[in-house]
């Protein structure tokens, strides 16, 4: 059988069938258009091994002597009775190809099983690959894991994942490929604070835009693994699967099962170019929410009135709230918790999803038509998922609150431990699944709401239904909610928020509009949260708020520019009590509404670019217009934001490449905000004498800019500066 080769966007994907299985015998650098006869590839036999050159399958598996974590694993159940583990011996009966897509099955007749395996590698360069198996067999079989993974090349000697935890989401580690598996596990029930948003392994020190990385990402809002596993023989798989409980996945016979998607990509130019991958892949779906310029409407200006009021809500605030938001320029007004019957606190209430007649004797429709008659949009804060045990609902049906995997006997049945006063409604009971998507349309049938911030706040450790684990049937019904509510309200848009960033994956991305990546406002945690998390979701779909000038979570005092330019480069908004800024520093808010609405458009359709900085007390980051965009004299063509996180090593920081740029092209740099000389911000400043060119701009084309870079103002720590690139 001949190979299957997709190629673009400089990406090759080789599949080889010499041996009788699927085999990825290359990912990576675009190969060209011609294959030689890849029987020169055989590999030699060593001593004291296997005699045969052992294959790393599409599927890697025993029955072909890999000694590495195999792909599939299960066993059969005859007669209730638990089966021997075995391997299953799969091999290729059919392989096609459309276009940049491929689709492969094999099968073991003797196990009674068949996997197809889908791949399409999309026009951007990054690659969607899953499996699906059926169990061909006569009695049922039990999985307990299918992985997807992805051969990547020898040089790949280094590892980068992002751990994390509330508030602290997405932050980078390191470490050396070495003998034997790294395995990231996620047992949060959702995706988890701590999951690694990308799995990337590289050549040594890659970094933002330079050297070759390979990066998987697994779309999944569950239980999962994500894992690197080097068997000694110079080659190293990178992938990642569901992480199922025992019994979670048992196949009848004609039963089928298919994989979360794992998306992949590929680039010789660092990171930055693995995240184009995923933000070509993101802008060219159907339904992504597009900047005016893609044919969509604006990303709104947004004002969330958690940090403003809390669950202190009274109507004439919130209307004096909504008035001062637009007088500002906010185009989108989103009430938080708190508005639903006995929620005075978070302690109650969650699961009874009506509006508290105590609260809002007239329903929510005085404080719609105050915020719709600026002409700004509706939205509403739901946790849909979630219960508390002072509920009406709990009370009345203690049936819908998901128990442990293994009901206790001894106790009459115990709940698991509570998680903020919450438990978890059994979206897998089809009554209970029913009463909240019967609620939430009601919501949204009712009133005039244009967004739901959809919250979930709280792992599913202990999580069971009928008696045994159900954390995959549960993401499944989830996904199920949001899917018919999006098909009966296709004009509403709901954002992922999971106390903050802890279910930010391309599975509920398929799904939502927008993340809410960390429950942290504080601009100075927000750089390097939103940094990381921008590495695979693209700006348009992080919300990033200006909070208060003192942080609600960590106590920390910011000036408003570095709050405002922080919070610039994603979906803009504020989370904070806008009626108490007032004077000079509301035309200053003012003005800077006004930046975001003149080039969002930039930022939400730009190539992120993230600078490799010597100087780690400093960032550079980030958008450029694409080559096609319009580029004529004037126009602006590049935001970029100079960031001093901490106090320098060096007295005098000189002077700073500024990467991405049209070469040839020549531009004016100039600094917008804050404004050189102006005194309220003096102190972002700490030098006698500023670089020449900063009081007046300067003018130099994109090969100077990044070759020789540009003196950098001496800046005071947890400060920052916005400098504008116009085509000159």
């Amino acid at each position: 059988m001949d190979p299957l080769h997709l190629r673009t966007a400089g990406t090759s994907l080789v599949i080889s069938f010499n041996s009788g299985e699927a085999e990825i015998i290359h990912w990576g650098a675009d190969l060209g258009a011609t294959l030689p006869d890849l029987a020169i590839l055989g590999e030699p036999v060593p001593h004291s091994a296997v005699d045969a050159t052992v294959t790393a399958g599409l599927l890697p598996q025993a029955s072909s002597s890999w000694r590495g974590r195999p792909a599939l694993r299960g066993h059969r159940i005859a007669d209730g009775v638990s089966g021997l583990d075995f391997s299953a011996r799969l091999r290729v009966v059919t392989a096609a190809t459309d276009c940049n897509s491929a689709v492969i099955v094999q099968s073991d007749a003797d196990a009674g099983i068949t996997v197809e395996s889908s791949l399409t590698l999309h026009d951007g360069g990054l690659l969607e690959l899953r499996h699906t198996i059926t169990n061909d067999g006569t009695t049922p079989y039990q999985l307990d894991e299918l992985a997807t993974v992805l051969p990547v090349a020898p040089d790949a000697v280094e590892l980068l994942d992002l751990t994390g935890r509330w508030c602290r989401e997405n932050h980078p580690q390191r470490r050396s490929i070495q003998q034997g598996t790294w395995v990231r596990t996620g047992r949060h029930g959702r995706t988890g604070h701590d999951s690694s948003l990308l799995f990337a392994a590289g050549t040594e020190g890659f970094g933002n835009r330079q050297g070759k990385v390979w990066a998987t990402h697994l779309a999944w809002s569950g239980n999962h693994e994500q894992f690197a596993d080097s068997i000694g023989d110079g080659r190293t798989m990178i992938g990642g699967s569901e992480l199922l409980g025992p019994a979670e996945v048992i196949l009848q016979p004609g039963g089928s099962y298919t994989t979360p998607a794992l998306f992949a990509a590929y680039s010789d130019r660092g990171l930055d170019g693995i995240s184009e991958a995923f933000y070509s892949w993101f802008r060219s779906r159907p339904h992504h929410v597009m900047p005016a310029a893609g044919g969509g409407k604006p990303r709104p200006v947004v004002l969330n009135t958690w940090e403003a009021v809390y669950f202190d809500h009274n109507l004439d605030t919130l209307i004096e709230l909504a008035d001062s938001a637009a007088e500002l320029g906010v185009e989108r007004f989103v009430l938080d918790d708190g508005w639903f019957r006995g929620r005075r606190d978070d302690r109650a209430g969650l699961g009874d999803w009506y509006v508290d007649e105590s609260l809002w004797p007239n329903g929510f429709t005085p404080l719609i038509d105050a915020v719709t008659s600026h002409g700004m949009e509706f939205g509403l804060w739901v946790e849909p998922e979630m219960v508390n045990l002072d509920s009406d609902i709990a009370r009345a049906h203690p049936e819908w609150i998901v128990g442990p995997a293994v009901p206790s006997h001894k106790d009459g049945g115990r709940l698991p431990l509570e998680w903020r006063t919450q438990h978890i409604i059994d979206l897998v009971n089809p009554d209970a699944w029913q009463y909240i998507f019967d609620r939430m349309d009601a919501l949204l049938r009712g009133n005039n709401i244009s967004y739901l911030k959809w919250d979930q706040n709280r792992d599913l450790i202990e999580h069971g239904h009928a008696g045994r684990s159900s954390v995959h049937e549960q993401t499944r019904a989830a996904y199920r909610l949001f899917d018919e509510l999006r098909k009966a309200h296709p004009g509403v848009e709901i954002e992922s928020c999971s106390s903050g960033g802890a279910r930010v994956d391309l599975g509920i991305l398929e799904r939502t509009d927008r993340i809410w990546a960390s429950d942290c406002n504080d601009a100075l945690e927000r750089q390097t949260i939103q940094r990381w998390t921008g590495l695979v979701v693209p700006p348009e779909l992080v919300g990033g708020h200006i909070g208060p000038t003192t942080s609600h979570t960590t106590a920390r005092t910011h000036d408003l520019s570095f709050r405002a330019i922080t919070a610039l480069f994603g979906h803009f908004g504020m989370e904070w009590d806008v009626r108490s800024v007032q004077g000079a520093e509301r035309e200053e808010l003012k003005r800077f509404i006004g930046l975001y609405k003149e080039h969002r458009d930039l930022i939400h359709s730009g190539r992120m670019i993230r600078a490799d900085v010597a100087d780690d007390s400093l960032m550079l980051h980030g958008v450029v217009a694409d080559g096609g965009a319009d580029m004529g004299e004037g126009s602006t063509t590049a935001l970029f934001a100079l960031v001093r996180t901490r106090t320098a090593f060096a007295e005098q920081p000189g002077r700073v490449a500024i990467p991405g740029l049209e070469p040839d092209r020549t531009y004016r740099v100039e600094a917008i905000f804050p404004v050189p000389g102006d005194v309220d911000y003096a102190h972002t400043y700490t030098q006698v004498r500023p670089p020449a060119w900063l009081a007046d701009g300067a003018v130099a084309n994109g090969r100077f800019l990044a070759e020789v870079g540009l003196p950098i103002p001496i800046l005071n720590p947890e400060h920052a500066v916005l400098l504008r690139f116009t085509a000159a």
